[in-house]
């Protein structure tokens, strides 16, 4: 039944929406590129296609979605799609941070919405028999596992190598060894773009003595994937560029007059598997959740974890990576970003690739600044503040506490602007209250109020006061519901409502919505 839809079709995307469309499951594809569009309608005529996400989200016939957008976009999107009760598969990794891989986590569990996370190796019939292999004790005990995964090909500058390449590796690791790491280092090389990683070597040791490496880079002269495992008995060798992919090498390690070891060599051996594509059986996998409602094997869980070791990793990079400003400050300052003389940044916060604080902005404490964003002059930010990409926040704008901006939505500060005109004396001033949500693409006109945890649809137009808690889009947006703290729909009855996620209390009176 054609129940799935496909969010992004794009690099990786359009080989998900070939197999959802063999399968039988494609209902719908959400894809922005005009060009794209134009080529899948002609080799997969049955599906719909739509270039909104919101679309794809209202549709009551669509029940899970396929998520291939770029990592940056996927914590906002599966938060999305599983606050519309859809289940979620999303390609790797889960989100970009813990904190907010944590949350989806918890959101997927109050909804009871399938949450699965794209570690396609873990699918992959040659991985599964080695995990066999390994359960079986052919291999002996764990002492190493390391793997190289080297190309040249698509070189990315909005993302580092660690975060493109090394989620797979790191996922089978995990599930070969059934644990989690328990001290993680990183070490690497930015060569073509300052501060985007091009190589990085990742060392992880776990509890029970084993020890493992991931070595990632697309300056490689040719593509190799390759994971060794290390065994008391034997070693195992998976190729995923050979045609054989898995090899079994019983060499052993004996130890001449008792303190000398000598390397026994042993002729290697082709091992069997059954066949099998192995993004057919991840999709596969997932489609039989969703009929059975039951964990994918990479759950939200599997996929925090993962987020851990890249965490970690990511920190370790930033503290020995020359020229990261984390030393002389509390804050950090990618090396690409520009920060004012005379800007006050709050500690813990941090400021990514090419982002610009201009004089005489505050920043509070933990705030998280993406790409390519300006703040100031003299704009205030309060604590905890999350802004997301191309998000410009001028002079005359204040934002509390806790408050989130969506990628690429706008504020205004003069109502009335003309090029010729110099009008930075009739400044409007924006304040938004504690709490608040603005989703991506949404435009604020100056002059107005947003209250506390109030919504701000995607793709909204604010053109007056918002009170607290208001769900509003639309243009000009108009208030279409109320929103609890934790940021779910509430359903009110009688004037009364507990949230169904937290159970927070509210009343709905004259004056709008109050916590009670």
């Amino acid at each position: 039944m054609k129940t799935i839809a496909l969010i992004g079709a794009g690099y990786w995307g359009k080989n998900i929406l070939r197999n959802l469309y063999e399968m039988g499951l494609l209902h719908s594809v959400c894809e922005t590129n005009p060009q794209l569009v134009k080529d899948f309608k002609q080799r997969f005529p049955d599906a719909e296609y739509v270039n909104s996400v919101e679309e794809i989200l209202r549709n009551p016939a669509i029940k899970a979605v396929a998520i291939a957008t770029p990592a940056i976009t996927h914590y906002a999107i599966v938060k999305q799609a599983l606050m519309a009760d859809k289940d979620v598969f999303v390609e790797k990794p889960l989100a970009l941070t813990v904190k907010e891989g944590e949350e989806l986590a918890v959101l997927a569990k109050s909804r009871k919405k399938i949450l699965m996370v794209g570690h396609i190796l873990q699918y992959h019939p040659a991985v599964i028999k080695l995990k066999e292999m390994i359960n079986k004790g052919e291999l002996g005990r764990i002492r190493y596992i390391y793997s190289n995964r080297l190309n040249i090909g698509k070189l990315r500058t909005e993302e580092n190598i660690l975060w493109s390449f090394a989620p797979h590796d790191i996922s089978v690791i995990l599930m070969l060894l059934g644990e989690e790491p328990i001290t993680v280092s990183s070490f690497g090389g930015d060569y073509l773009s300052p501060g985007i990683n091009d190589v990085t070597l990742t060392t992880m040791t776990f509890k029970n003595g084993a020890k493992a490496h991931i070595f990632v880079s697309w300056l490689h002269p040719y593509k190799e994937q390759k994971l060794i495992v290390v065994g008391s008995k034997a070693m195992a060798v998976f190729d995923d560029v050979s045609k054989e992919k898995l090899f079994l090498y019983p060499h052993t390690i004996e130890w001449k007059e008792g303190k000398i070891p000598v390397a026994q060599k042993a002729e290697y051996k082709v091992i069997a598997f059954e066949s099998g594509e192995p993004l057919r059986l991840e999709l596969e996998h997932f489609a039989g959740c969703i009929q059975e409602r039951c964990q994918p094997k990479t759950d939200a869980v599997e996929g925090l974890a993962v987020l851990k070791v890249l965490e970690e990793s990511e920190k370790y990079l930033m503290r020995k990576q020359p020229g990261c400003d984390t030393v002389k400050s509390d804050f950090f300052v990618h090396p690409t970003a520009c920060v004012d003389e005379g800007a006050v940044i709050g500690n813990g916060t941090s400021i990514w690739h090419f982002s610009h604080i201009l004089k005489g902005s505050r920043l509070g404490k933990n705030c998280k600044i993406g790409q390519n964003v300006v703040i100031g002059p003299h704009a205030v930010i309060g604590n905890n503040c999350k802004i997301q990409n191309n998000v410009s926040i001028y002079e005359g704008v204040t934002l509390e506490d806790g408050v989130f901006c969506g990628p690429s939505c706008v504020f205004t500060n003069v109502f009335n602007p003309r090029s010729e005109i110099p009008r930075m004396k009739e400044l409007k001033e924006t304040l938004v209250k504690h709490g608040a949500s603005i989703g991506a693409n949404a435009t604020i006109i100056c002059g107005h109020t947003l209250g506390r945890y109030c919504f701000i649809g995607a793709g909204a137009v604010v053109t007056k006061d918002v009170p607290d808690y208001a769900l509003i889009y639309g243009n000009p947006a108009k208030i279409n519901g109320w929103m609890c703290e934790c940021g779910v729909k509430l359903n009110f009855k009688k004037n009364k409502a507990a949230c169904a996620s937290c159970g927070k209390k509210y009343a709905l009176g004259k004056q709008g919505v109050r916590r009670i």
